[in-house]
């Protein structure tokens, strides 16, 4: 019992952010045979409400619960079309689906992007299947994560009812930041309710003219690391003066970005970096961008 109790603890007290992978099931196939054999299904809060009768260990309830959404015409809409960009490409919603199952909500939207123009004989598969592959370990390993807290909130004295007051929602989806003439940026988010230590924001840039990932060195040039510091530390000092607030150095504050830093790409083609919630100031301020003007 103890150790539940530190599983439990653990969970409530999960702070900064962690990267994790993401993917969600390339195909949703269409059954509603499988769906009306399903008996437990019930008005959801928002559009269906998957139940299952079953109590299993939290892996086997995390593989039978996306199954089910995988079969499930539901939860598998029309794809949804956004403007042609550059009159090459195009980001369309491949997939999106809801469902929920002991009081934990899953919503999902997955992006694809498309080519128009085929022959630049450019592709754009392999950053498609890494989105669809990100976004599917990062559903499975959320419900996992959920149904193991809820395991050792029941087994540690808590009642169903005062576990339905955590309203768990596991969310999957997309935001684009520029579709232009040259480049297309967007990014993917992953976030779960209940704790912030396993949100992960994964940024794609792409030159449209050539479909290949544009890099913070293709933009700034080769010294951009030391570029990029010099004007987020210039403007830290600035914003602090108006009055914001930043970890210190000793804190774990901004010390330098890495060669893996977040970024996107604005309206004006300069680069935004992008520091996630806790990472180098309060929560409270949620992300925290730099546009950097070279």
């Amino acid at each position: 019992m103890r150790k539940l109790e530190i599983m439990k603890k653990s969970y409530d007290n999960m702070c900064i952010p962690g990267e994790l992978s993401i993917r969600v099931q390339q195909e949703i196939t269409k059954s509603r045979q499988k769906q009306e054999e399903n008996r437990n299904a019930v008005g959801c809060r928002r559009r269906k409400r998957i139940l299952f009768g079953m109590e299993t260990a939290a892996a086997a309830v995390c593989i039978l619960f996306t199954a089910a959404l995988n079969m499930s015409p539901v939860f598998a809409n029309e794809a949804e079309q956004l403007p042609v960009i550059g009159g090459l490409a195009r980001i369309l919603t491949f997939r999106t689906y809801e469902a929920e199952k002991d009081d934990i909500a899953v919503s999902v939207e997955i992006p694809t992007i498309e080519r128009i123009a085929e022959e630049t004989k450019v592709t754009v598969d392999a950053i498609n299947r890494e989105i669809l592959a990100r976004c599917n370990q990062y559903a499975q390993e959320a419900v996992q994560r959920a149904e193991e807290y809820r395991t050792a909130f029941l087994e540690t004295g808590g009642t169903p009812e005062e576990w339905e007051k955590h309203n768990i929602n596991i969310t999957v989806g997309y935001e684009i930041k520029q579709h232009g003439s040259d480049y297309l940026s967007f990014v993917v988010r992953g976030s779960e309710s209940w704790t912030n230590a396993c949100n992960e924001s994964r940024y794609y840039n792409l030159d449209i003219e050539t479909g290949e990932i544009v890099t913070l060195k293709e933009l700034l040039g080769s010294d951009y690391i030391e570029l990029v510091n010099r004007s987020i530390r210039e403007q830290i000092d600035e914003r602090r003066r108006a009055g914001e607030t930043f970890f210190s150095a000793e804190e774990g504050g901004f010390s330098g970005i890495s060669e893996e830093a977040n970024f996107y790409i604005n309206e004006n083609n300069r680069p935004v970096i992008v520091f996630e919630k806790y990472e180098i100031t309060s929560g409270s301020a949620g992300e925290v961008e730099f546009e950097i003007i070279v």
